[in-house]
């Protein structure tokens, strides 16, 4: 606690840099898709969902509480989280035995790390999920320094609210579970605190444990579906290049793990160092995407941090220089990870040259414009409706961004839920299955004639912005269903992750 005040200061600044940037990203260009299915699923709470386990809906729920889902209010949750990291990043350096400059080089690797802006801004469970795993190892690192058991109580609380969160923590899990047996011999696995906190774990998982079962573990067929559509088509060298794009944050992680190998006041530590490489290499092998990984750096920042102040101990003035260097060669690639810049000043920034009336974005910033767009002109047509109609009608989304943009964004045109046959949409049902009319959002002519005898086109939506997906988006007004819509829904069962 002494330390704490004495570097607190070192620590609020850096805070609050991380903070006011991720403010400024936060406030622009509109919901990205995903976030807009993670409130989606807040508005149908449960103990899990198809696609990821319940502790993002809760999350949303609470933004909704509070916020009434306001871009900056729902925001502030992975912001939060990435404040939360620095902050508890620069804690496990003064746990390494750092001092002020070390401290103040760990916290600047997290701002310069430029993932993390991307991270921290998107309510997505990413966020969340690497601050469980630095929580994690945070308490790892002070019962090695204490032996008190209370850090193996709060790692297993940790580990379940993470299971809760995001299932790759179960890899994080694992390399924990390894380092142990390099650390005092194994002998950990013989204290009774540790099956104490797995136990508590496993309690804090279980109301999702019990939702995979009795909804035949969607989770298997999602990872199948990730694993044909996304991870097969990844280089096996790409997840190692990939950690490349970041060459001097990358160098001070090298120094961390080799210290903590090697460095007489580190090599107690040396079982997070293993931790961590298991965890990289489980990674690799499984064709993970870069990302997932991520969540490693802010221990390996702490570590290289404190290597890096024991080898200029006598020379601070380097630890200063190392530090201005690390976060200079970021600062101008800030724009790229989070919008702080308004639409028009990031194409100037990134010389981005238009194509027929359309500029190509990076996919992350595409995906957060035309929605807007879209429910607008759903609410036209339905508005356009008598009320006898409206009672009888369906919205039906072709994805979940188009479906996620009625449900959230439609809020405030009061439009009804819209149903959807892609992932956690698809268990809501279909809605009311007598319905005689049917505006349809994204979905292609073929599709629609399979299912109605009566189809009409009413426009094409684009928009200068929008990712490819999501341009030239057909909107049909269907009527008379010629297909039973119990057995239709049911049949696309197995294609709900297409």
């Amino acid at each position: 606690m002494i330390a704490l005040k004495k570097f607190f200061p070192v620590i609020f600044v850096l805070s609050l840099v991380k903070l006011c940037i991720q403010l400024l990203g936060n406030r622009n260009y509109g919901f990205h898709r995903d976030e807009l299915l993670h409130l989606s699923v807040s508005e149908h709470l449960d103990w899990g969902f198809m696609e990821f386990p319940p502790f993002i809906a809760f999350l949303g729920k609470f933004s909704y509480w509070f916020f009434d889902y306001s871009l900056m209010g729902v925001r502030l949750f992975p912001t939060f989280s990435g404040v939360a990291i620095l902050i508890l990043c620069c804690l496990i350096c003064i746990e390494l035995g750092g001092k002020k400059q070390a401290i103040l080089l760990s916290g600047i690797c997290i701002l310069a790390f430029l993932p993390f802006y991307r991270n921290h801004t998107l309510f997505q469970p990413v966020a969340f999920n690497q601050l469980f795993w630095t929580l994690g190892f945070y308490f790892y690192i002070r019962f090695i320094n204490s032996e008190n058991k209370k850090y193996l109580v709060y790692l297993g609380i940790t580990l379940g609210f993470g299971l809760l969160n995001k299932y790759t923590i179960v890899i994080w899990t694992f390399g924990i579970l390894i380092s142990i047996l390099f650390y005092r011999k194994g002998n950990l696995f013989r204290n009774k605190w540790m099956y104490f906190s797995a136990i508590l774990a496993l309690l804090i998982f279980l109301p999702n444990i019990i939702w995979q079962i009795d909804h035949d573990f969607p989770i298997l067929k999602h990872l199948q579906a990730l694993k044909e559509h996304q991870l097969e088509e990844i280089n096996p060298w790409r997840f190692g290049l990939a950690q490349l794009d970041y060459p001097f944050t990358l160098l001070v992680s090298i120094l961390g793990i080799i210290g903590l190998f090697i460095d007489e006041k580190l090599k107690k530590y040396k079982s997070v160092a293993i931790a961590c490489l298991v965890i990289f290499g489980l990674m690799w092998i499984l064709k993970s995407k870069a990302y997932y990984v991520f969540g490693i750096y802010p221990i390996l920042f702490a570590a290289g941090s404190a290597k890096v102040s024991f080898i200029f101990n006598k020379k601070p003035v380097w630890i200063y220089a190392i530090s201005i260097i690390v976060l200079m060669t970021s600062v101008y690639f800030i724009p790229e990870a989070t919008p702080i810049l308004s639409v028009e000043n990031y194409i100037e920034y990134a010389d981005l040259k238009g194509n027929n009336g359309r500029v190509e974005l990076t996919s992350d910033y595409a995906d957060m414009f035309g929605w807007e767009e879209q429910v607008k002109l759903v609410d036209s047509v339905y508005q356009s409706l008598s009320t006898a109609e409206q009672q009888k009608t369906v919205i039906w989304a072709e994805n979940y961004g188009e479906a996620g943009a009625i449900k959230i964004l439609g809020k405030k045109y009061d439009l009804p839920n819209p149903i959807s046959r892609h992932g956690s949409f698809w268990t809501w049902g279909y809605g009311n299955k007598n319905a005689e009319i049917w505006i349809s959002l994204g979905n292609e002519k073929e599709v629609l004639n399979s299912v109605f005898e009566d189809i009409k086109l009413i426009k094409t939506i684009t928009h200068k912005y929008a990712v490819d997906e999501e341009n030239n988006i057909p909107l049909y007004i269907c009527r008379t269903p010629k297909v039973d819509i119990e057995d239709w829904w049911q049949q696309y069962k197995d294609h709900i992750y297409d």
